[in-house]
């Protein structure tokens, strides 16, 4: 019983640790530079801002010092984000696809959608 056990250990090991590393190279196809056009479905908050973020094996960061990127980009595109300048935050989730994606977001008392072409 206590071979099946070890075994049983050495496979989960395995697993994770091959999961580990399929994780980042499946992230990876989504890096770069991305344009994101945010549009506000309230007439009382600005809408058409353009913002740019970057990707780095499934990592969202700024390209702007106006503006702080943070999130994730999982292995099938799915996006989550954080966007914050000064006192203002939104957060926004989506998909990515290619050199496109789409998705929404929503702030205090404002939301809306968002699409990016990679740049």
């Amino acid at each position: 019983m206590g071979q099946f056990r070890k075994f049983t250990a050495a496979v989960h090991v395995l697993l994770l640790a091959g999961l580990a590393i399929a994780t980042p190279a499946a992230a990876a196809t989504f890096d770069g530079e991305w344009n994101v056009q945010i549009a506000s479905s309230n007439t009382a908050c600005s809408s058409g801002t353009s913002v740019s973020i970057g990707i780095n094996n499934g990592q969202v960061a700024s390209t702007s010092a106006m503006v702080t990127a943070s999130g994730r980009v999982a292995d099938a595109g799915i996006i989550s984000v954080t966007l914050a300048s000064g006192m203002k935050r939104a957060v926004g989730s989506g998909r990515l696809s290619g050199t496109s994606g789409s998705g929404t977001w929503r702030a205090a008392v404002c939301s809306g959608t968002w699409t990016a072409q990679r740049i």
